[in-house]
Parts: C-alpha cells; sequence; structure tokens
C-alpha cells in the first residue's frame, strides 16, 4: 500500500511540476499567435468564470459556457492533451462554438467586458456584431 502512495504522490507532484514548467514557459512566448493561443484558454477559463455569475446572462447561453468550462477541465478528450499542437484543439473548437452561441444570446458588450484578455481575438471569434448589439 506504502508502494502506491508514494507513486502517486510522484505522480501528482511531476503533474504539477509540469503545468508550473508550462506556465513559465507560455509567460516568456514572444507577443503573437503563439501567445495568443497559450492564453486563449485560461481567458476562456476566466471568462466563464465572470459569465456565470452575471445576471445578464440568460440561463441557456450559461449552461452552454458551462458546459464548455466543464469540457476544457475534464480530462476526457477527443484529441489527448499530450500530441503537440492537435491535443487542445477539441478544448478550442468546443469553447469557441460555446461562446459563438453565448455571442447569440448575450450583449456584445457583457461579452467583451468579461474577457480578459485581448479584445481583438474575442471579436474575431464573435463575429461582426448583429445589428441590434453594441460595442463596447
Amino acid at each position: 500500500m506504502r508502494d502506491w502512495t508514494v507513486a502517486l504522490a510522484g505522480a501528482v507532484v511531476l503533474l504539477v511540476a509540469s503545468w508550473a514548467l508550462l506556465i513559465l514557459l507560455a509567460r516568456r512566448l514572444p507577443p503573437g499567435l503563439l501567445r495568443d493561443l497559450a492564453a486563449f484558454v485560461p481567458d476562456c477559463v476566466t471568462m466563464v468564470r465572470r459569465l456565470r455569475r452575471d445576471p445578464r446572462v440568460p440561463r441557456r447561453a450559461k449552461l452552454a459556457i458551462l458546459v464548455a468550462g466543464l469540457w476544457v477541465a475534464s480530462p476526457v478528450d477527443l484529441i489527448p492533451e499530450f500530441l503537440p499542437v492537435i491535443g487542445p484543439l477539441d478544448d478550442i473548437v468546443v469553447v469557441a462554438l460555446a461562446l459563438r452561441y453565448a455571442g447569440r444570446q448575450v450583449p456584445r458588450d457583457v461579452l467583451l467586458a468579461a474577457w480578459p484578455g485581448e479584445t481583438r481575438l474575442i471579436e474575431r471569434l464573435l463575429g461582426a456584431p448583429s445589428a441590434g448589439q453594441g460595442t463596447a
């Protein structure tokens, strides 16, 4: 039993250390596409947290956003994360689809205010504003 516990603790330490290394390396990326992609999923998680608490967001949009957040946090993926470049692709697609759906349900200025990253990224993801939606 003790060997099992030591092995599990070692695996957890290695996982946390790899996350710390990835965060450190992502912060050192020069400005550009790679840095934007590295920040996309953490920015989406922050946006999900903010929109979940916002009373201006309809329940259906909150549900779609919650499903996207759970998808990103889930260890089960269509494409395993350890595959370089394409690993996080399923997460990005699910989040993009949920945000596009929410973009049709939630006022655009609410989405833009909840987005912590570069405004141009969320604007590109949401597409052109509809006739009835304002901009920030």
